[in-house]
Protein backbone atom coordinates (compact mmCIF):
# COMPACT_ATOMS: atom_id res chain seq x y z
CA UNK A 1 0.00 0.00 0.00
CA UNK A 2 1.34 3.39 -0.96
CA UNK A 3 0.61 6.79 0.51
CA UNK A 4 0.21 10.10 -1.30
CA UNK A 5 1.14 12.95 1.03
CA UNK A 6 -0.83 16.14 0.49
CA UNK A 7 0.89 19.46 -0.21
CA UNK A 8 0.83 20.44 3.47
CA UNK A 9 3.06 17.48 4.41
CA UNK A 10 6.78 17.53 3.73
CA UNK A 11 8.12 15.61 0.76
CA UNK A 12 11.03 14.67 3.04
CA UNK A 13 8.75 12.24 4.84
CA UNK A 14 8.62 9.98 1.80
CA UNK A 15 12.10 8.54 2.30
CA UNK A 16 11.26 7.72 5.93
CA UNK A 17 8.02 5.97 5.02
CA UNK A 18 9.16 3.99 1.99
CA UNK A 19 10.30 0.96 4.01
CA UNK A 20 6.83 0.60 5.53
CA UNK A 21 4.69 2.03 2.71
CA UNK A 22 6.64 1.24 -0.50
CA UNK A 23 5.92 3.42 -3.50
CA UNK A 24 4.68 6.36 -1.44
CA UNK A 25 5.07 9.91 -2.71
CA UNK A 26 4.10 13.52 -2.14
CA UNK A 27 2.07 15.67 -4.51
CA UNK A 28 4.95 18.05 -5.39
CA UNK A 29 7.21 15.10 -6.21
CA UNK A 30 4.62 13.99 -8.77
CA UNK A 31 4.24 17.44 -10.31
CA UNK A 32 0.83 17.92 -8.69
CA UNK A 33 1.76 20.88 -6.49
CA UNK A 34 -0.49 23.19 -8.55
CA UNK A 35 -3.26 20.59 -8.91
CA UNK A 36 -6.69 21.05 -7.39
CA UNK A 37 -7.85 18.74 -4.63
CA UNK A 38 -10.16 17.05 -7.15
CA UNK A 39 -7.23 16.39 -9.49
CA UNK A 40 -5.21 14.94 -6.60
CA UNK A 41 -8.21 12.78 -5.65
CA UNK A 42 -8.45 11.45 -9.21
CA UNK A 43 -4.70 10.80 -9.39
CA UNK A 44 -4.77 8.89 -6.10
CA UNK A 45 -7.75 6.85 -7.26
CA UNK A 46 -6.21 6.07 -10.67
CA UNK A 47 -2.84 5.11 -9.18
CA UNK A 48 -4.08 3.29 -6.05
CA UNK A 49 -2.74 5.67 -3.42
CA UNK A 50 -4.18 6.43 -0.01
CA UNK A 51 -4.24 10.21 0.52
CA UNK A 52 -2.63 11.50 3.72
CA UNK A 53 -3.73 15.00 4.65
CA UNK A 54 -4.20 17.50 7.46
CA UNK A 55 -7.22 19.06 5.72
CA UNK A 56 -10.91 18.18 5.87
CA UNK A 57 -11.38 18.57 2.10
CA UNK A 58 -10.52 14.99 1.21
CA UNK A 59 -12.68 13.67 4.02
CA UNK A 60 -15.58 15.62 2.52
CA UNK A 61 -14.84 14.09 -0.89
CA UNK A 62 -15.00 10.64 0.66
CA UNK A 63 -18.44 11.47 2.07
CA UNK A 64 -19.63 12.69 -1.33
CA UNK A 65 -18.05 10.10 -3.60
CA UNK A 66 -17.08 7.18 -1.39
CA UNK A 67 -13.85 5.41 -2.01
CA UNK A 68 -11.34 4.65 -3.21
CA UNK A 69 -9.06 6.35 -2.53
CA UNK A 70 -8.74 5.87 1.18
CA UNK A 71 -8.24 9.16 3.04
CA UNK A 72 -5.97 9.25 6.07
CA UNK A 73 -6.91 12.43 7.89
CA UNK A 74 -4.27 13.51 10.40
CA UNK A 75 -6.05 15.48 13.08
CA UNK A 76 -2.97 16.73 14.83
CA UNK A 77 -2.35 20.16 13.34
CA UNK A 78 1.02 21.17 11.99
CA UNK A 79 3.65 18.97 13.57
CA UNK A 80 7.31 18.19 12.90
CA UNK A 81 8.07 15.42 10.40
CA UNK A 82 9.08 13.11 13.23
CA UNK A 83 5.62 13.36 14.83
CA UNK A 84 3.81 12.77 11.52
CA UNK A 85 6.06 9.79 10.82
CA UNK A 86 5.37 8.33 14.26
CA UNK A 87 1.59 8.76 13.88
CA UNK A 88 1.61 6.96 10.53
CA UNK A 89 3.93 4.17 11.62
CA UNK A 90 2.19 3.54 14.93
CA UNK A 91 -1.12 3.24 13.06
CA UNK A 92 0.24 1.16 10.18
CA UNK A 93 -1.91 -1.86 10.97
CA UNK A 94 -5.13 0.20 11.09
CA UNK A 95 -4.16 1.95 7.82
CA UNK A 96 -3.44 -1.37 6.12
CA UNK A 97 -6.74 -2.86 7.28
CA UNK A 98 -8.69 0.20 6.15
CA UNK A 99 -6.96 0.16 2.75
CA UNK A 100 -8.16 -3.40 2.13
CA UNK A 101 -11.72 -2.76 3.32
CA UNK A 102 -13.87 -1.27 0.54
CA UNK A 103 -16.38 -0.05 3.13
CA UNK A 104 -13.83 2.23 4.83
CA UNK A 105 -13.18 5.53 3.05
CA UNK A 106 -11.52 7.61 5.74
CA UNK A 107 -9.34 6.96 8.76
CA UNK A 108 -8.92 9.74 11.30
CA UNK A 109 -5.65 9.66 13.21
CA UNK A 110 -4.88 11.75 16.27
CA UNK A 111 -1.56 12.50 17.94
Amino acid sequence: MKLLLDQNLSYRLVKHLDEFFPGSSQVALLGLDAASDQQIWRYAKDHQYAIVTLDADFHEFSLLWGGPPLVIWLKCGNQPKSVIKEILLSNRQAITQAFSDPEVWCVELYS
